[in-house]
């Protein structure tokens, strides 16, 4: 018969007053919370194995649609444009680069540092031998799979307590308890956007080495000396270490390190906030040797605690380079307010609607800014009343998770709230501003204590209630409901459009919606409905400078060229710096034959932004209208330069030089933009009509011959090596390739002119032989 060792931590109602002293073998018995939960669960429990299979495989399921989804919203930037997953790019650059591959010492970084998440994508992208989404979903259901299991022990702690035998395994006092919340955990539809939107890794990385680390801190505790103090150094270190991890993943992974300060002073010490209170309202002379203040393993866990945080937001400050990132209002407008008060009536709404997400998960939307949630700006809004419900709710279970006799009650309130907010705090606006109003993927550790505190809840309903098979139908209810809601809003992640419309019902005001959705649509050519889309956006947020430069993108495309270049100049009234817009402006007045203010529109483009390639040629062009040739050579030099693979830069050098006679030069640039684009068949073409200029009529058919192969149906390409063969003599081969090219495209006059001329040679050469 095993002898198992007690760390007197799962606690019988009202011996709240346990020492440190006195271990002494015991019988155990299932957590009082698991045997209210015996009506839902019946007392042939699954064993934990099983346990862990069943929630692994549910967790799966309910995300398992999404695993054949595109890369949406923002995977298109941390991911498709991000060159930090290519090979490429140095190992090294990782940890000089924000999630989004943009140097951390720029101004424009969002200072995002998660190398770890980022070298997965590129393990990813690596073994998926490119962008294929695929690859990258399926990791990230698996991640929810793994983490849905851990949860499981998890649970097991916080419910059962820590108990291990005398071989040091820990004892499973929970099973039920810990079962349904790890159940809870896995088919919550707010980690939607975590599993199914692939930059959603970052939160499910973070997850998985916060909750390793919790539990190596908790190994710490598996063996005591004589006088009751625990320690193991070990695990302590192992647990820091998991939480730097965990941070390099994702910055709140940092707070695991305060949520085992308090499950350290607030569990293993028993610190006791009712009975300190009583003691100093009674000056009783016993406060004085509080066994906590005299524990020097709790004091030495602390200092190592702290020195470990210190250290690894001291370093994490040290690589931000320039402080902290810039947002702008319409990330946070609450944020922006000039009184205290509107700050914090909104952000106190704001953690109201978190709330509200985790309780009641069916309004989701993959953005929450731009007027999605307006500002309350007076106590007499209606929708204070959140704030004082929430606050409500919050102070009664602190009240309890502090105050309660009953110890078993106190422990699992104190840690299903320090789930909850601990990891929340660097959302929540206290530290720092954050870029966004309310976030979804935030939620998925805090979502963690809500599960703690529902199954808690269910318990206690269970306990003072005769309808037991009525709450076990509620808590089967809310799990089937949540994985249909699961499933469905899987497939909602799935492609951009279906996720941008699902948010119009749920955020009608947001700009963003209606911006995402006009240029999905001018994606795919409907630019009659984006342009009702971007007007939409517009009008709902007056300064949305993206929404008007993609406009005036349009309607410049529709020669609208007047309303264009109102809307891209208020874009850069509102937003100087604005690159893009002030290049898009530049296009279009250089359209309106507006040469001089282009070309400043131009400079201000590259003045704002210095490595602009596409500025440079837009530049070359207005220069090459203006028949300043050598600017116009040194502008698309620039653009080459910036961008060695800028196809069209290359191609216009070649053009230009070629038109002005320029043939050996022409030939020069020409070879060398094969050198550095070796397929590409424009660039083929235009040095094949130089080199046909120049007599090298071999060298000339094959490159004519290599561009036709890479892309046979271009008409110009047989009307050129027609041209080619027509002036090399062979005639046949001349013909052959004018009928092809008018077959393709039978209105180009040139080659109607030069086949004509072709067939009155060859008819004057017949009569001839005649």
């Amino acid at each position: 018969m095993n002898i198992y060792m007690v760390l007197s931590f799962l606690q019988i109602p009202n011996q709240h007053n346990a020492g440190a002293g006195g271990h002494q073998p015991a019988v155990f018995r299932m957590a009082v919370l698991d045997t209210d939960l015996d009506h839902i669960f019946p007392s042939s429990v699954l064993p934990p194995f099983w346990a862990k299979l069943v929630v692994g495989l549910v967790a799966i399921v309910c995300f398992a649609r999404s695993y054949d989804g595109d890369f949406v919203f923002d995977d298109s930037e941390a991911i498709v444009n991000n060159k930090d997953l290519q090979a490429e790019t140095p190992l090294g650059d990782l940890w000089h680069h924000d999630f989004w591959g943009s140097r951390l010492s720029s101004n424009t970084s969002h200072k995002s540092y998660r190398p770890l998440t980022v070298l997965t994508f590129r393990i990813n992208y690596y073994l998926s031998g490119g962008f294929h989404p695929v690859g990258f979903h399926v990791v990230n259901i698996l991640l929810h799979g793994g983490i849905s299991v851990l949860m499981v022990d998890v649970f097991s702690v916080l419910f059962g307590g820590l108990q291990y035998t005398s071989k040091g395994r820990r004892l499973h006092l929970a099973p039920r308890a810990s079962l349904l919340a790890a159940l809870l955990f896995a088919v919550h539809p707010v980690h939607t956007e975590c599993v199914a939107g692939v930059v959603g890794r970052a939160d499910l990385l973070c997850a998985l080495f916060f909750l390793l680390s919790f539990l190596g801190y908790c190994k710490a505790f598996r063996e005591s000396n004589k006088e009751g103090t625990y320690s193991s150094t070990f695990w302590v270190l192992l647990s820091i270490f998991l939480g730097a991890v965990a941070m390099l993943c994702k910055e709140q992974g940092i707070t695991v390190l305060g949520l085992n300060a308090v499950f350290d002073i607030l569990v293993i010490g028993k610190f006791n906030v009712l009975e300190i209170v009583q003691k100093v309202l009674h000056k009783d002379k016993s406060l004085e040797s509080l066994s906590m203040l005299r524990n020097g393993g709790l004091l030495f866990r602390m200092t190592l605690l702290t020195s470990g945080g210190a250290g690894m937001l001291y370093v994490r400050w040290r690589i931000m380079g320039t402080g902290p990132p810039a947002f702008t209002e319409v990330d946070n407008p609450a944020s922006f307010a000039d009184s205290m008060l509107v700050r914090a009536i909104n952000y106190n709404y704001y953690y109201s609607l978190n709330a509200w997400l985790l309780l009641c998960p069916w309004w989701l939307c993959f953005d929450w800014s731009m007027g999605c949630i307006p500002l309350i700006k007076s106590v007499s809004d209606w929708r204070v009343i959140a704030l004082a419900a929430l606050w409500f709710c919050l102070i009664g279970l602190i009240c309890q998770a502090l105050c309660s006799e009953d110890g078993h009650k106190r422990r699992i309130l104190t840690l299903g709230l320090g789930f909850l907010v601990i990891p929340f705090l660097p959302a929540s606006n206290l530290f720092f501003r954050v870029g966004f109003v309310v976030a979804e993927r935030v939620l998925y550790l805090p979502s963690v204590g809500y599960c703690v505190l529902l199954t808690f809840g269910f318990g206690a309903l269970s306990k003072h209630t005769k309808k037991k098979k009525l709450i076990a139908a509620v808590v089967l209810g809310i799990l089937l409901i949540n994985m249909l809601r699961c499933v469905v809003r899987s497939g909602q992640w799935r492609s951009e459009e279906q996720l941008f419309r699902s948010a119009l019902s749920v955020c009608p005001l947001n700009a963003k919606v209606h911006y995402n959705i006009g240029k999905n649509l001018a994606d795919k050519g409907n630019q009659t409905a984006a342009i009702r889309y971007y007007r939409e956006a517009v009008r709902l947020n007056p300064k949305y400078v993206h929404a008007m430069n993609n406009l005036g993108n349009i309607l410049k495309e529709r020669n609208e060229l007047q309303e264009a270049e109102e809307l891209l100049s208020l874009a850069v009234r509102i937003q100087p710096d604005f690159a893009a817009a002030w290049m898009n402006l530049g296009i279009v007045q250089n359209s309106l034959k507006r040469f001089e203010a282009a070309e400043q529109s131009y400079r201000m483009a590259i003045k704002h932004r210095r490595k602009y390639p596409d500025c440079y040629y837009n530049l070359g062009r207005l220069y090459a209208d203006l028949n300043r040739h050598v600017d116009a050579l040194n502008a698309w030099r620039n653009a080459t330069v910036l961008k060695p693979e800028h196809s069209l830069a290359w191609n216009n050098m070649i053009i230009l030089l070629d038109n002005t006679g320029n043939l050996a030069q022409a030939e020069a640039v020409g070879r060398e933009a094969l050198e550095l684009i070796p397929n590409d068949h424009s660039l083929m073409f235009s040095l094949a009509n130089v080199l046909g200029k120049s007599q090298k009529y071999k060298e000339s058919e094959a490159l004519f011959l290599k561009a036709i192969k890479a892309n046979p149906n271009a008409a110009s390409y047989h009307g050129n090596l027609a041209v080619l063969y027509h002036r090399w003599g062979h005639l046949d081969l001349a013909k052959k390739h004018y009928e092809i090219s008018l077959q393709l495209d039978p209105t180009a006059s040139g080659t109607k002119e030069n086949y004509g001329l072709l067939r009155r040679k060859l008819e004057l050469m017949q009569k001839k032989d005649v």
